[in-house]
């Protein structure tokens, strides 16, 4: 089974993306969904984190405090990339369980933001980025998450530009409103396969 990553900035579209993939009966694994997961119930984790950042990372109640660890990373690169070093890997390996109990397929996806910035594309076959003008991601996670431009822009500002993403990507997606995105994806599609097919005969 290859090993696919689907990345892009923030506003780009991978959920939609995703969800065609999916309609096509491709298994989907959420890397930030596994991540904010695993902070919250893996006992090892849990630890790390509250021996780097300090017991108020959890609540009383054993929750994780995310407004706190937040504070703690958000304009400080150092930190943000301590609490990657610290959660990547039990995601990386939450991602291994995940391919021995998925139904048997041509190919599987992985979806993360920041799949690039953190280097946990590594360990995959293929990677598509999708791709999507800056007004119109902005746009998008106003509408999506009620935040201000400037927020976006300050989260966009701690992703790669897409140059440098487009340099380790072996597709593009384009969600630009103009081209259809189910004709791109069905076409993809069609050559994971026959890539996949070519893998295990080689």
């Amino acid at each position: 089974m290859l090993r696919v990553g689907i990345t892009g900035g923030i506003g780009s579209g991978k959920t939609t993306v995703c969800k065609i993939f999916q309609a096509l009966g491709i298994s989907i694994f959420d890397a930030d969904n596994s991540a904010k997961r695993l902070m919250a119930e893996d006992v090892a984790l849990k630890n790390q984190l509250i021996n780097h950042f300090g017991a108020a990372t959890f609540g009383a109640d054993g929750s994780l405090d995310r407004k706190y660890l937040a504070q703690k990373v958000f304009n400080n690169e150092q930190e943000l990339t301590q609490l990657n070093q610290l959660v990547h890997p039990f995601v990386l390996s939450d991602f291994e369980s995940w391919l021995q109990q998925i139904p048997k397929a041509p190919y599987s996806i992985r979806e993360a933001a920041i799949m690039l910035e953190s280097g946990t594309y590594q360990d995959l076959d293929v990677i598509i980025l999708i791709d999507s003008p800056e007004k119109l991601r902005i746009k998008r996670v106003i509408q999506r998450d009620k935040r201000t431009e400037t927020e976006v822009q300050s989260i966009m500002s701690r992703q790669w530009p897409m140059e440098k993403k487009r340099k380790f990507a072996n597709f593009i997606i384009q969600n630009n409103e103009k081209q259809f995105l189910i004709t791109q994806i069905l076409h993809l599609h069609e050559l994971l396969i026959s890539q996949s097919e070519h893998s295990t005969t080689a």
